[in-house]
């Protein structure tokens, strides 16, 4: 496992999230649990902590991930006002974040940051041992898919890696129909039928299957997380889409975080796993105890099996 990779997890006081661990993670991470338990807000705060360099890009990485992100952006250049920015308008208090911390694998290695909004005041104090990993351009595709410019920015690092060919070949094995994707007057294409289309024409599955696999190879050495992984996919591609994901991320040596609610994507991650010998999986169940407190189950690759030749529901 790459030292770089995040094997353990504390989270305190974000959103849905009280004091929660979990740990075990491998290369390739699926979380599954029941709407609303906080799939999504668990991968945003491995987000935050994967792409926080600085007080800045935390703050902007927040931003991302929250429904009124216009009003950070505003400040972004200068941390004096934006303090007095997200005080003004109780940012940290609607997030409920006072603390985020994390462990990599080898356990030597803690970083945390805990943000406070003061009550007398329209301050915010920082108490931070900053130095996050120096991973930026983390990419987390969220449940609405990449916009035309989030796209041609993700193509670029697949051209300078000259994986053009092989996004294509992917592409292909997806729809024969389509030999190509370009990037034309930043517009995305597809080449269909020896004429090109604006990727807009298409459905949503050979999007998101694109936006995948291009910031598989955008992630080299990094991190990708994508919400709600099957959007938009037909669950005939699934064992394709797993099979890409386990293969490029190995090959780039890219973390995945992904989430689901979908049995049938459960077990096509759970198939194609064992059909390819990736024994570097987990799936991480998150479930509401008896007192409503926010906990996990983490399986390693053989328990997925397991519960699979059971019959069990793995969700």
């Amino acid at each position: 496992m790459s030292e770089h990779f995040i094997k353990n997890i504390e989270i305190k006081n974000f959103k849905c999230f009280q004091d929660f661990k979990a740990e075990g993670f491998a290369r390739v991470n699926l979380i599954g649990g029941k709407n609303n338990v906080g799939k999504t807000a668990f991968m945003e705060a491995c987000y935050i902590n994967t792409s926080a360099e600085t007080i800045s890009n935390m703050l902007f990485s927040l931003s991302k991930i929250h429904q009124d992100r216009d009003r950070l952006n505003i400040a972004l250049n200068d941390e004096f006002n934006m303090i007095d920015m997200l005080a003004k308008y109780n940012f940290f208090e609607i997030l409920s974040i006072n603390s985020i911390s994390y462990n990599f694998h080898d356990n030597s290695i803690n970083k945390s940051l805990s943000i406070q909004l003061n009550e007398n005041s329209e301050t915010i104090d920082f108490t931070t041992q900053i130095s996050f990993n120096k991973n930026q351009n983390v990419i987390f595709i969220d449940n609405f898919g990449f916009t035309n410019s989030e796209l041609k920015e993700i193509y670029k690092p697949v051209q300078l890696l000259d994986k053009d060919t092989a996004l294509n070949e992917y592409i292909m094995n997806f729809d024969k129909t389509i030999t190509q994707f370009k990037i034309i007057s930043d517009i995305p294409y597809l080449k269909h039928n020896s004429e090109y289309y604006a990727l807009s024409n298409f459905g949503d599955g050979i999007k998101q299957y694109i936006s995948i696999i291009a910031s598989l190879y955008a992630s080299k050495d990094k991190y990708l997380f994508i919400d709600e992984i099957e959007n938009g996919i037909h669950y005939t591609n699934l064992d394709k889409l797993w099979e890409i994901i386990l293969t490029i991320s190995k090959e780039q040596n890219v973390q995945v975080f992904a989430t689901t609610h979908s049995k049938e994507c459960i077990e096509s991650y759970a198939r194609v796993s064992k059909r390819l010998e990736e024994t570097d999986i987990t799936f991480i169940s998150l479930y509401k105890n008896k007192e409503n407190n926010l906990k996990s189950i983490t399986l390693d690759y053989q328990k997925i099996q397991d519960r699979i030749e059971l019959g069990l529901d793995n969700r």
